[in-house]
């Protein structure tokens, strides 16, 4: 995020700080799920969880060297924590931590966005009803028609933001999805217990089914709506 266009809020949360958080929350998560079914044990995540810290500085110096991101955040992390580094990231792959912190980020993100929306449509709700009976002139082929009231125009906006904020919400709820299912999404080193456990604390929902990664037409579909909107012909017919 570049800072003089975006709010702090919005700034932290997709700071960099704020993803290897995430991170680690996505780690220690998964480490208590495995101690619920007696795979770690319970003491070493007390010691996690007091002891754990990175340093994005070291990640990055430890990534130049072994050329790979998750290998450099839990070298670093490792170093604040000692020999109960072995407890994190058993059975999981580099995506189970990246895509589930990543949902975890949009979340945030997406809460911030929430409440503008409700708040811009609080403001046109209230404002329509102070303007329904102020006239204006209603406009057609660009030129002034019969006229309407400027409390029409703005409970026009608010019924078109309420439709907005239905779609957003629909985006929130396709993209807020985690995974903890290892390589290749086979649960073969992990079981499906741990990774229900992580996405409920996160605020998550798990991912039905995935592979090495989270699908990204969730996201894609989030950014863009519908497909057939956007494969439409000259005259508005869907493909």
């Amino acid at each position: 995020m570049i800072p003089r266009y975006t709010r702090p809020e919005m700034g932290h949360i997709w700071s960099e700080e704020n993803g290897f958080q995430k991170w680690l929350e996505v780690e220690i998560l998964a480490a208590e799920g495995l101690a619920r079914l007696g795979k770690v044990p319970k003491a070493a995540i007390a010691r996690i969880r007091r002891k754990a810290r990175f340093n994005v500085q070291r990640i990055r110096a430890i990534e130049a060297e072994v050329k790979h991101e998750i290998i450099a955040f839990l070298s670093s992390v490792a170093e604040s924590i000692g020999d109960d580094a072995r407890y994190l990231h058993v059975g999981m792959t580099s995506s189970d931590v990246m895509d589930t912190a990543l949902a975890m980020q949009f979340k945030e993100a997406s809460a911030l966005i929430d409440q503008d929306i409700k708040n811009l449509m609080s403001v046109l709700r209230r404002q329509a009803r102070k303007y329904k009976w102020t006239v204006m002139i209603g406009r057609t082929h660009g030129v002034h028609a019969e006229p309407i009231t400027f409390g029409l125009k703005l409970a026009l906006w608010y019924q078109e933001m309420a439709r907005h904020h239905a779609r957003f919400q629909k985006a929130v709820d396709d993209i807020c999805v985690g995974q903890i299912s290892g390589a290749v999404g086979t649960f073969a080193q992990i079981s499906p217990k741990v990774e229900a456990y992580v996405c409920r604390k996160a605020g998550l929902k798990p991912a039905l089914i995935s592979n090495q990664i989270i699908q990204r037409d969730r996201h894609a579909f989030s950014t863009t709506g519908s497909p057939l909107i956007h494969r439409q012909g000259r005259h508005g017919r869907g493909l």
